[in-house]
């Protein structure tokens, strides 16, 4: 068994489809790249994948492996990463990522910590959906980050702040005349849910929304902040959204705070326990008075 069997693997499980992950993820074609998955599923000794309606599915076996298969896939990369770090120059380096808008409350503070501890050491920042800061944290390209705990990346997280879902909508939509909405009230309204990369956050309003007996007409389903907001904008619709998102919104939706049993989401310091670095251990042992610093500033 070969590392490009379990990345072509990652890949097909990951797109739900032979074809995209073929083109789009690993620029092999097709045939080649069901070749190399049916060689795996050889070598394993049992079916890993199966196509269906919609798409190519894990089966049970699959869904065993693929977490394995991650996670040496991880590894891998981790011992590359650190080779390349043993063979630079011995400048501190600590790389920093961010669920895309949390930089904007959590940044200045960490760098003021980070330059406050280790002036001459070089900082660099990042922010991505939080499904490819667990990766990069698995495969010791970021040291931490401010995230969602995502399952499934063996990585350690400390939650540092809870925050509540609101309401997004169009700035004209009727509710925007109501201070706060009532649950039912999104009741078949047209809904943009959150698609694959947004799976914590999904996991919370789908829960939330059938403890409440609500049902929503789903209009479409994506992960960018921007992209949600547009579409919120475009198609008349709503969403329930983290508050931290509303630092982001254009002048042509506006949100607001739910009546009721207010869902929340965490927010996490993610780190991988493999990673031993004592910047790491240091900014860690300060994130009490990073939480501290925010709190004060809000309140």
């Amino acid at each position: 068994m070969e590392l490009r069997h379990l990345r072509y693997f990652i890949a097909v499980a990951e797109t739900g489809s032979l074809t995209v992950a073929a083109e789009k993820r690993l620029h092999t074609s097709q045939p080649s790249l069901s070749r190399q998955i049916r060689d795996l599923e050889d070598q394993v000794g049992v079916e890993l994948l199966v196509r269906s309606a919609r798409g190519v599915e894990l089966t049970d076996a699959g869904k065993a492996f693929i977490d394995h298969a991650r996670l040496a896939i991880a590894q891998v990369d981790a011992a590359v990463e650190a080779a390349r770090r043993a063979a630079q120059p011995a400048k501190p380096r600590f790389a920093l990522g961010f669920l895309t808008g949390q930089e904007m409350t959590w940044l200045p503070d960490a760098m003021h910590l980070l330059r406050e501890e280790l002036p001459n050491i070089e900082v660099t920042v990042s922010s991505d959906y939080s499904t490819e800061l667990a990766a990069a944290l698995a495969h010791g390209k970021l040291d931490v980050a401010f995230m969602r705990a995502e399952p499934g990346y063996g990585l350690e997280y400390k939650v540092v702040g809870k925050e509540p879902l609101v309401v997004l909508m169009p700035s004209d939509h009727p509710l925007t005349a109501r201070k706060t909405v009532r649950p039912e009230e999104l009741r078949h309204e047209p809904f943009i849910a959150m698609a694959d990369k947004a799976k914590v956050l999904r996991q919370v309003i789908d829960t939330w929304l059938a403890k409440s007996g609500i049902e929503v007409d789903v209009a479409q389903s994506v992960d960018n902040p921007a992209m949600v907001m547009s579409l919120i904008a475009s198609m008349r619709a709503v969403t329930l959204i983290p508050a931290y998102v509303q630092n982001l919104m254009p002048w042509s939706v506006v949100s607001r705070p739910l009546e009721g049993d207010v869902p929340t989401i965490e927010l996490a310091v993610g780190y991988s326990p493999s990673n031993t670095a004592p910047i790491v251990s240091l900014f860690l042992s300060r994130v009490d008075e990073l939480i501290s610093k925010i709190v004060k500033r809000s309140a």
